[in-house]
């Protein structure tokens, strides 16, 4: 039980970094030129991947490489919507 939660603590992390990451830029593409929007973008998913790798590595002690992607889009499916209605209104 203390995998599961860890693996799916560290993805809800992780998912959080990464939607920032992909849709964040957003809400500044009138402020940001297209470099800086890419640089910020690769720091944040850069922060992803410091929960992802640990996330994936644990739920591989318990779980089939199918599950671990199921599970991982069921995390994004509801992370992104939360994000949404939080940090970009």
């Amino acid at each position: 039980m203390k995998q599961t939660l860890q693996f799916i603590g560290l993805l809800t992390v992780s998912n959080t970094f990464m939607t920032i990451a992909w849709y964040g830029h957003l809400k500044h593409k009138n402020d940001w030129p297209l470099w800086m929007a890419i640089g910020i973008s690769w720091l944040i998913a850069l922060a992803e991947y410091i929960f992802q790798v640990p996330a994936n590595r644990i739920g591989d002690e318990k779980f089939s490489l199918t599950q671990l992607k199921v599970t991982q889009e069921c995390v994004t499916l509801s992370c992104v919507p939360d994000l949404r209605s939080s940090c970009f209104p």
